[in-house]
């Protein structure tokens, strides 16, 4: 059995778009899904990620199994009408098709809606033994990410990425965001691989540095403080994403230095303390950031900031406020993005009850496209806006009077991850506005 996974990229975090490798972590989805092949089928695999490569059209295989996100579902269905026309059986999963699943059901063979860890190697034998549903939705009963086999990372491209080393510790995520496509897509349970496990897969990876995309690495204070002791013998240096609360707990702020902590990724989202009651997002409290931003220098962990604009507070100013307030804190590596209202978000249903929704190619949503009606401003000035505050805050003087304020291991890595978004902000109108949702490449 030959086995191809693919997983889909829009223009601008395409190979030939305007990501670089400096920004191109090594993806978990399909190589943790490759592992799961039950070995009896004793299968060929092969995986193409089309941000560090293009997707064959001429591939050779059974199976085609492919991943979307709403900003990459219009590209994915175009492959798998494609590889269908073939004689390829399409398996389609991820994000978009468990929030639409009615939309996605055309395009595939076999949809996988929600997580897939006990559902595909199940449909990979029902498909041996001839009794292959059209569709497999996730068993609420049986979520366990314990005791799974190591993520096939020999998949991979080699040295396509800035690492390898991302590992999986946190599933899901307490807050509920209201335009998080997470919690609408795979559910509110929040889960937990034994910390045994995730110790015990580090200890297999080579190179120093490890990175944890998990939406929320503190959703548990409990098991984050366990997991980070046990980080500290194996001296490591790790990155991950939190929410502005990571500050809260004295005793963890002590564990995280001793650690390794080098990075967080923290979704500011505004600098409006009215935009977070909009975004549902109760944690953040914006008179706080001052002292969440020292504190974490303080121990020499940078900080990649994520602000979103489009809310419902935000008025005109809210670019060079937020770009000014990005400076003055000197958030090492801010990223900036458009609130988007997914499909199946409590979001959307509030903008379409609204009347607000103004496009429905799903290749716009990507969250640096204007897909709605904002409150305060017009769609091109919300799209001015973000296009500004990109330039802005990586202009080159920008850059060096955030990144001044200490010099230490890191600064050279942290350095060049601004110059690959300097050359992402040089890029952003190009790319959202010329060569967004072409997808002739693919043929009918």
């Amino acid at each position: 059995m030959k086995i191809a996974f693919l997983s889909p990229a829009g223009a601008m975090h395409r190979y030939n778009g305007s990501f670089g490798k400096a920004l191109h972590y090594a993806p978990l989805t399909m190589p943790t899904l490759a592992s799961l092949v039950p070995p009896e089928l004793n299968a060929e695999l092969k995986f193409y990620d089309e941000t560090v490569e293009a997707i064959p059209l001429d591939l050779v295989a059974d199976i085609v199994v492919i991943t979307a996100i709403t900003g990459t579902s219009s590209r994915a269905y175009r492959y798998a009408d494609y590889f269908r026309k073939k004689g390829i059986t399409v398996f389609l999963g991820g994000v978009h098709p468990s929030l639409v699943p009615d939309e996605a059901q055309p395009h595939a063979d076999v949809l996988m809606v929600g997580l897939g860890d006990h559902t595909f190697p199940q449909a990979l034998l029902d498909y041996k033994n001839g009794c292959l549903k059209s569709r497999y939705d996730q068993d609420c009963n049986n979520l366990s990410i314990a005791g799974r086999p190591l993520p096939r990372r020999d998949l991979l491209k080699k040295r396509s990425y800035i690492t390898y080393n991302t590992m999986e510790a946190v599933r899901g995520c307490p807050h509920v965001c209201s335009f998080c496509a997470y919690p609408a897509a795979f559910g509110k349970q929040i889960l937990y691989r034994p910390i045994e496990d995730v110790i015990n897969e580090i200890k297999t990876l080579k190179g120093k540095e490890i990175l944890f995309p998990d939406v929320n690495l503190i959703s548990d204070m409990d098991y984050a403080k366990k997991l980070f002791k046990e980080l500290i013998p194996l001296k490591k240096i790790w990155f991950g994403l939190t929410t502005s609360a990571v500050t809260l707990d004295k005793e963890f702020m002590e564990i995280l230095e001793k650690s390794g902590c080098k990075g967080l990724l923290i979704g500011f989202e505004s600098v409006n303390q009215n935009s977070q009651t909009f975004f549902n997002k109760k944690v953040n409290k914006t008179d706080t950031y001052d002292l969440l931003v020292r504190q974490l220098h303080d121990i020499g962990v940078s900080i990649n900031g994520c602000f979103a604009f489009g809310g419902d507070g935000d008025e005109k100013d809210v670019f060079k406020r937020t770009v000014d307030e990005v400076q003055r804190l000197k958030i090492d590596l801010p990223r900036y993005s458009i609130i988007t209202p997914f499909p199946g978000t409590p979001f959307h249903r509030e903008l379409e009850e609204q009347n607000r929704i103004i496009e429905r190619d799903n290749a716009m949503y990507d969250v640096e496209h204007v897909v709605f009606t904002p409150k305060n401003m017009t769609p091109e000035e919300l799209y001015e806006g973000i296009d500004y505050a990109w330039k802005e805050t990586y202009k080159l003087s920008s850059i060096t009077e955030r990144l001044g304020y200490k010099l230490n291991s890191l600064t050279g890595m942290r350095y060049a991850v601004n110059l690959a978004y300097q050359n992402y902000a040089n890029k952003f109108s190009k790319f959202t506005r010329e060569v967004m949702c072409d997808n002739s490449d693919i043929p009918l």
